[in-house]
């Protein structure tokens, strides 16, 4: 049983390696982004069709793993009205400062009835890399379960579980540990007016 956790642990970071050598290799050599004050990428220039997006949309925000592709920082930008919920360590209840961001995440979400998200679960370093996409996974639904509670239709919602494997801070402190155990919430369609 160890031998079938160690391959599958090796393989896992084998997937996740090829996917981020692909990804980089069809980057163009462009100037990178600005960033944003997060260390996030700033909204990219605005294409054809943006002028139909309603304010306050969160324009040029990507998943965690697009950012990483692109060799950018990774996370939320600030201007982002969409905001990432915080966890304790090996915990993936919510606390009490996440209810009130989920609150205001679901009112977004209402005044913008046609955006739809993805959920992403994060964790620090500590654990097994099987052990963090579980657990990453458990803290994605909680908060899609939390949001649903508050009237957003499951439906516009997915989860995902990126475990320890993006981390935004690489640094082994708590202060660290803690930006990384977290949840973003990536808009994947956005309103149009």
């Amino acid at each position: 049983m160890k031998m079938v956790q160690y391959y599958f642990a090796g393989s896992m970071k084998l997937i996740l390696a090829g996917a981020v050598i692909y990804g980089m290799a069809g980057c163009s050599s462009a100037k990178p982004a600005d960033k944003a004050q997060t260390g996030a990428p700033a909204a990219e220039t605005a294409t054809k069709g943006d002028n139909n997006r309603m304010a306050g949309a969160p324009s040029g925000q990507s998943s965690s793993l697009d950012q990483l592709k692109k060799g950018g920082a990774v996370g939320t930008p600030s201007s982002s009205p969409l905001k990432d919920i915080f966890f304790d360590f090996d915990r993936y209840d919510l606390r009490a400062d996440a209810r009130d961001l989920l609150k205001a995440n679901a009112e977004w979400l209402k005044q913008n009835p046609s955006a739809t998200l993805e959920i992403e679960g994060h964790c620090d370093e500590r654990g097994t890399a099987e052990y963090n996409l579980a657990l990453g996974a458990k803290r994605a639904q909680s908060a899609k379960d939390y949001l649903t509670t508050l009237g957003v239709d499951a439906q516009r919602m997915s989860t995902i579980s990126y475990g320890q494997e993006i981390p935004v801070c690489s640094e082994h402190t708590e202060e660290c540990w803690q930006k990384n155990r977290h949840d973003r919430f990536v808009p994947k369609s956005l309103p149009t007016s």
